[in-house]
């Protein structure tokens, strides 16, 4: 295990907050935002310590760690998490029909608890399994619900964010392309339904930020965040108004369509599987539950960006992007 540090002699009495998955784009919002409200220590575990993200958060006084996020790493973890105060936990996306990520979080969780860590928060999501009663499949969702059930079982304060679908879906896997002159946006929901969207880079860090400044108010709580509620027609409307260019909408919300518009998914049945099980139990049973404050993140964070305005703040003009 191999350690990058520049330390401020001023900084030994903040709080340290360890960033499990620092360079993902939640992770990195939660670094990026804790280190500039000058509050918290941050540590993160990752193995793109060399990246140029990661350098700069060096530069800005982060200390990163080399451990591999998988599973058969609990001392490492145990190590990267002695003397934080709270951890901050995402579980990386585990395409299937690899099934571990359950297991990862609960080795992750143990982790912490068996480092004196005094508040896990985990970016969690609902337990699809349950809520359809086994009709939808969504293991993407349901695994990170099991792994907050079991962190809700251990002797520490634990929180919990749910982050709405990824503004940057669209830029990075469900991307856009050029037909006849006008961009054709294949997108995994109905035309006019209206789901919850956010941008990750931007939103996860006020949230937890929030969270750790004000631990006692927030323990047990599952918190939602959300840019807005919109529609796929809607989002390409914005489109055509901030970059002037000529889209449309297109359906990729059945089977059919889907593997019309992105047929290199063929391969694997369970990932077409979950992504159509996804979408499928948004629209029919809600992304969020009705027990959820729908509100509290733009409450806490009245500049979370719009779908519109994370275009203005991105220039983005279609073309597909990598994270």
């Amino acid at each position: 295990m191999s350690s990058y540090f520049i330390e401020k002699s001023n900084q030994n009495d903040k709080p340290l907050i360890t960033v499990v998955g620092i360079m993902g784009k939640q992770g990195l919002s939660v670094a990026r935002t804790l280190l500039e409200s000058k509050q918290f220590r941050v540590r993160g575990i990752t193995r793109r310590a060399n990246s140029a993200e990661a350098v700069e958060l060096i530069k800005q006084g982060a200390e990163l760690i080399n451990v591999p996020l998988d599973l058969g790493h609990k001392a490492q973890f145990v190590a990267a998490f002695l003397g934080s105060y709270g951890v901050f936990m995402v579980t990386p996306s585990i395409a299937p029909p690899h099934t571990h990520e359950m297991e990862l979080g609960k080795e992750l969780a143990d982790a912490a608890v068996e480092a004196g860590v005094k508040h896990i928060l985990f970016s969690s999501l609902e337990n699809v399994d349950r809520i359809t009663k086994g009709e939808k499949f969504a293991p993407h969702f349901t695994d990170k619900a099991l792994v907050e059930e079991y962190i809700r079982t251990l002797p520490i304060v634990s929180s919990f964010i749910y982050m709405a679908f990824f503004y940057t879906n669209l830029m990075e896997f469900y991307t856009p392309y050029l037909k006849d002159g006008q961009f054709v946006f294949p997108i995994y929901l109905p035309k006019d339904f209206r789901a919850p969207f956010v941008d990750p880079l931007t939103a996860t860090g006020p949230a937890v930020l929030e969270i750790f400044t004000n631990p006692a108010e927030y323990a047990g709580k599952s918190l939602p965040v959300i840019g807005e509620f919109i529609s796929p027609q809607e989002m390409v409307d914005a489109f055509v108004k901030v970059t002037g260019k000529e889209a449309v909408y297109s359906s990729a919300f059945t089977r059919e369509d889907f593997l019309r518009h992105f047929p290199g998914f063929a391969s694997n049945e369970s990932l077409i599987n979950e992504v159509l099980g996804m979408a499928a139990y948004a629209v029919e049973f809600g992304y969020f539950q009705k027990d959820k404050d729908l509100s509290w993140s733009r409450k806490i964070n009245p500049g979370t960006l719009n779908w519109e305005q994370f275009l203005r703040t991105t220039g983005w003009q279609g073309e597909k992007i990598s994270y």
